[in-house]
């Protein structure tokens, strides 16, 4: 068995909620770099950047990162972090603590809109329900056992799929939000801007830094937010066992 074995009570809701919310603190903490990289890549050339970007040309994530540590300095990759903390600990600690104990209370009994809102929608989706799924099947199936190595799997996997289904909306957003004023009159103008003058695979731009930054995001939080949960219960239970 790797990590902390599966308690025989189940987590309860605080357990849930402050440990969501720390996973996902912990996974932000080390994915930071790797968000902001992916941003400054796929701005790149827009009109906000483009005097930047003619000094400064990013290739690549980790070019990118050595990039900006050579010229702004190594603080520049976690630029925004407090703020993204505090969002990460307020807001992941209901999505997915919540989504814990709602998933929970409709399986009980049986075997079994604007560019931000639309994108945090798909992502929050994806990463919960593949995960389970993902987790669900490596378990009915016998393929692996409910432990660290399962959770591993289930979270790259979860990855992977939301940044295919997530991308396209992840790019809209981050052009339009990034674009001169009056350059786009809505998100969906920019789609089909981007669509008609760039063809389809322009909504895949940056793909490989993208799940970089959630696979490896995703890998961090289910595997900890797993782990929390179980050290947590188990810590709970030693304190309520009798002498």
């Amino acid at each position: 068995m790797v990590g902390f074995k599966p308690t025989d009570v189940p987590p309860t809701a605080t357990v849930k909620f402050v440990g969501a919310g720390t996973a996902a603190c912990i996974a932000d903490l080390v994915t930071f770099p790797l968000d902001t990289a992916k941003v400054r890549l796929q701005i790149q050339g827009e009109s906000k950047l483009a005097v930047a970007a003619k000094s400064a040309q990013y290739k690549g994530v980790f070019g990118t990162i050595a990039t900006m540590v050579r010229l702004e300095g190594p603080k520049s990759l976690y630029s925004g972090l407090v703020a993204g903390l505090q969002r990460q600990m307020s807001f992941a600690s209901v999505r997915i603590g919540l989504y814990d104990s709602v998933k929970q209370f409709y399986t009980k009994g049986s075997e079994r809109t604007s560019p931000n809102i639309t994108r945090n929608a798909l992502v929050n989706c994806a990463e919960l329900v593949t995960y389970d799924l993902i987790k669900d099947a490596l378990l009915k199936y016998n393929l692996m056992t409910d432990n660290l190595p399962c959770h591993f799997t289930s979270a790259f996997g979860a990855g992977f799929c939301t940044t295919i289904i997530a991308s396209p909306v992840d790019v809209v957003k981050t052009r339009y939000m990034n674009s001169a004023p009056g350059q786009y009159g809505s998100a969906m103008n920019c789609a089909l801007t981007m669509l008609r003058q760039e063809g389809p695979l322009a909504f895949y731009k940056g793909f490989t830094p993208s799940f970089l930054r959630l696979g490896s995001w995703n890998v961090v939080m289910f595997v900890t937010y797993e782990q929390l949960k179980r050290a947590m219960m188990a810590a709970r239970g030693s304190r309520e066992a009798p002498f």
